[in-house]
């Protein structure tokens, strides 16, 4: 174990968009860094490369959070070269783009991946962290959920379930780890990432009804985080909802 004076902070999917914006703002805010990736490596690496320009340690640690046993294995990765863990990001996710009316589109096999990352993953990453995060004095999880999960929008039916199950657990997560642990959620609309990199049309959807009249970037999501993480110590069991306020 190194020792560090820093606290640290785990973002999984951290290599890209809302991910990297928020491994980067907790760099800035004096937190050392494990950035999660399943498969986009060389933009983690990266991602960790400018954690360390702005002067905090970063390790970079792939697992798929869909495997309960990866998850358990990062988390010891983080209490080996940190010594502490004080905010857990539970932003991995996944989907497949299909229309909500082609149900039989929906197989099984695309249904239960998305709901193994973006649900069980977050599970079993934060049951994994728990304890480390005690150990630390306490702390915060935030969860990147969707307004697809309070809309029932979104890129398909099982996507949209996942995220609104999500925004549930970080509830019953809230209630069960109080006062330890804060519990939280943000629930973005569109976002410019290569996520709808080739669904301009639904970017353009969204726009044109949304009061902001913009889609949100990364780091408009990774301020919501970071201030749910960092500064709003008695918000609890919330599912904040950054879409330009097209939901409202």
């Amino acid at each position: 174990m190194n020792e560090s004076k820093s606290k640290a902070a785990l973002v999984t999917g951290g290599g890209t968009g809302v991910g990297r914006a928020a491994a980067l703002q907790f760099a800035k805010r004096g937190f050392d860094v494990a950035i999660n990736y399943s498969r986009s490596q060389d933009d983690a690496e990266q991602t960790a490369v400018e954690v360390r320009e702005l002067g905090q340690r970063a390790i970079v640690v792939q697992c798929d959070v869909a495997s309960d046993e990866q998850a358990v294995s990062m988390i010891e990765t983080v209490r080996r070269e940190f010594g502490r863990l004080d905010i857990l990001v539970n932003n991995a996710g996944m989907t497949y783009f299909v229309e909500h009316t082609d149900l039989d589109a929906m197989s099984e096999e695309k249904w239960d991946r998305i709901l193994a990352v973006n649900l069980k993953g977050a599970f079993f990453v934060s049951r994994a962290a728990i304890p480390l995060l005690r150990e630390s004095g306490g702390g915060a999880i935030v969860n990147v959920a969707s307004v697809a999960g309070v809309a029932g929008a979104g890129s398909s039916i099982a996507y949209a379930a996942s995220k609104g199950g999500l925004i549930t657990m970080t509830k019953s997560l809230a209630k069960a780890f109080a006062p330890e642990i804060r519990v939280n959620a943000v629930c973005p609309g569109v976002i410019l990432s290569r996520w709808l990199g080739d669904h301009q049309d639904m970017i353009d959807k969204a726009i044109n009804i949304t009061p902001l009249e913009r889609a949100s970037t990364p780091d408009d999501i990774a301020d919501v985080i970071t201030f749910l993480a960092c500064d709003a110590g008695m918000m609890t069991g919330q599912a904040l909802v950054v879409d330009g306020g097209r939901t409202m």
